[in-house]
């Protein structure tokens, strides 16, 4: 008798556990929320960059006569302005879709800025806990014990309106946070044999700090990281609203918002088209985020 079969190579292939790779893409693919959301973001992105190539009109062309138009889908609504117009007569819905390349470059470049600096200090503070790490943490402490968007507002009204001073005024609020989350979880791997090990052998400050501590620190700030980036564009239409951001004719939303709220009885569409782009902006950040939570937690991946 001949012997036996061995197990084929399909069913050893099959054995085979998923890859970190497939298990996050899975983990984060069951979350349809976060899908969603992700969806809902990309598209928001390439509508920001396609602007100059899809928006029906010039942002800032003046149609004269045709002043506070409402939606083409109301009675007294033009078919060549979809959402309408504007006080001085520009489209609406140019604006929107050229108002999200500012607040969306504004909260990218905010969040990274802070994350930047955030990072650096918090390591830092991690790695010299005694003196430089106490008097890094009271600041931090400090600015943390004010709510965010007043001391946003305060920061903003001292630089001056621009857009470069609104990005650093929100990266200057939101870098506590990372600061704090990065310390925490540094602390944590300080103690970890891989890191003594490197210190042994001879390895530099920087060596040490961003090649082999921060790598293990990344999954938690890459959320942080979500979140602050929603928080950042919600405050960014705070202070354009009170006209210390971004400043007209620019399409921001907003400053959008801040010119609409003197006819927002007269034409309530002039705030509401900005107002759920800066929702749906956050809201989709936020469900991201939630996903990639979810991805990146080892305890809450399932293995299906």
């Amino acid at each position: 008798m001949k012997p036996s079969a061995l197990p084929s190579d399909v069913n050893l292939m099959a054995a085979t556990p998923p890859s970190s790779w497939q298990l996050f893409l899975s983990t984060f693919c069951r979350n349809k929320g976060a899908v969603i959301g992700f969806i809902v973001l990309a598209l928001m992105v390439l509508v920001a960059i396609l602007a100059p190539a899809i928006a029906p009109h010039d942002p800032y062309e003046l149609f004269t006569g045709q002043e506070q138009l409402p939606p083409a889908f109301l009675d007294d609504g033009n078919a060549m302005f979809w959402l309408g117009t504007d006080d001085a007569g520009r489209d609406t819905l140019s604006r929107v879709m050229y108002g999200a390349r500012y607040s969306l470059f504004i909260g990218l470049s905010a969040t990274t800025l802070a994350m930047l600096v955030g990072i650096s200090l918090g390591l830092s503070a991690a790695f010299w806990p005694k003196v430089w790490g106490k008097a890094v943490m009271l600041v931090n402490d400090i600015l943390m014990s004010y709510p965010s968007l007043l001391l946003a507002i305060i920061i903003a009204a001292i630089l001056g309106p621009s857009m470069t001073n609104t990005i650093i005024t929100i990266a200057l609020v939101c870098t506590p946070p990372f600061i704090r989350l990065t310390r925490a979880t540094a602390m944590v791997e300080l103690q970890r044999e891989y890191f003594i090990a490197s210190q042994v052998m001879g390895a530099g400050v920087l060596r040490l700090l961003f090649i082999t501590i921060l790598p293990n620190c990344m999954a938690p700030l890459i959320v942080q990281a979500t979140m602050i980036f929603s928080s950042a564009i919600l405050e960014a239409g705070a202070i354009g609203f009170l006209g210390f951001g971004v400043q007209p004719p620019d399409a921001e939303w907003g400053a959008m918002l801040g010119t609409a709220r003197q006819y927002i009885q007269s034409n309530v569409w002039l705030a509401i088209w900005p107002g759920v782009a800066i929702f749906l902006a956050a809201l989709s950040i936020n469900l991201t985020g939630d996903g990639l939570r979810d991805a990146l937690d080892p305890k809450l991946k399932q293995v299906t």
